[in-house]
């Protein structure tokens, strides 16, 4: 996407990987609690939700220790003046 994008819609603040997860642990409580006993289908979504939020901060985590990695081996490459 463009760095200048000229939608309207507002963008939303990004959440970390541990942020991720605690809002998938809310949502399971929530899924959880004497309110959504009795409505399995909102208790199975909400469950639904935060085992995916779950996996995305997992990938969000992965994508930002590769980079790191990455990062550090460039730079090693720099010292060594392979690049």
């Amino acid at each position: 996407m463009d760095a200048e994008d000229s939608s309207n819609t507002p963008r939303a603040p990004q959440m970390g990987p541990d942020e991720m997860r605690g809002l998938a642990k809310r949502l399971r409580a929530r899924a959880e609690s004497v309110l959504l006993r009795h409505q399995p289908e909102q208790h199975r979504d909400l469950l639904t939700a935060a085992s995916l939020i779950e996996q995305l901060a997992d990938l969000a985590a992965e994508v930002l220790s590769s980079a790191a990695v990455i990062d550090r081996l460039a730079r090693l490459l720099r010292i060594a003046g392979g690049a």
